[in-house]
């Protein structure tokens, strides 16, 4: 049995509103990397962490941070949407997304989820 390594990659392409859209997944020990891109680029790169001061478990809460690009309200309202669920599926590490797209619509994002599910490495 070959071993399993130790940094997973996987990666995924669609043609969303006729934007050639690519999203690839990385999964390191401690955090998982995600890229969604219309361009080929990383873009902007948010954090999205769990927020450990929640008091309410039920409700989960998460902080982004944009640590390079454009730091506007939209990408931080976008980064959560996109990744909230491969946190919380990853037993809560941290997501770095590295964000560059054309297209922000719903259609769009909601795809784009699919995408990522499809490349789960968590």
């Amino acid at each position: 049995m070959a071993p399993q390594p130790l940094i997973r990659s996987r990666q995924a392409e669609k043609t969303i509103n006729g934007n050639s859209t690519q999203v690839v997944c990385t999964g390191f020990s401690n955090y998982i990397f995600i890229v969604l891109t219309q361009y080929g680029k990383i873009g902007t790169l948010v954090s999205v962490t769990p927020d450990t001061r929640s008091g309410d478990i039920s409700v989960p809460m998460f902080t982004s941070r944009v640590l390079l690009g454009k730091d506007e309200p939209f990408t931080h309202v976008y980064a959560k949407n996109v990744v909230t669920f491969v946190s919380q599926e990853s037993g809560n590490r941290p997501v770095m997304l590295g964000l560059s797209l054309k297209d922000n619509s719903a259609e769009t994002m909601k795809t784009i989820k699919d995408m990522i599910k499809s490349c789960q490495v968590w």
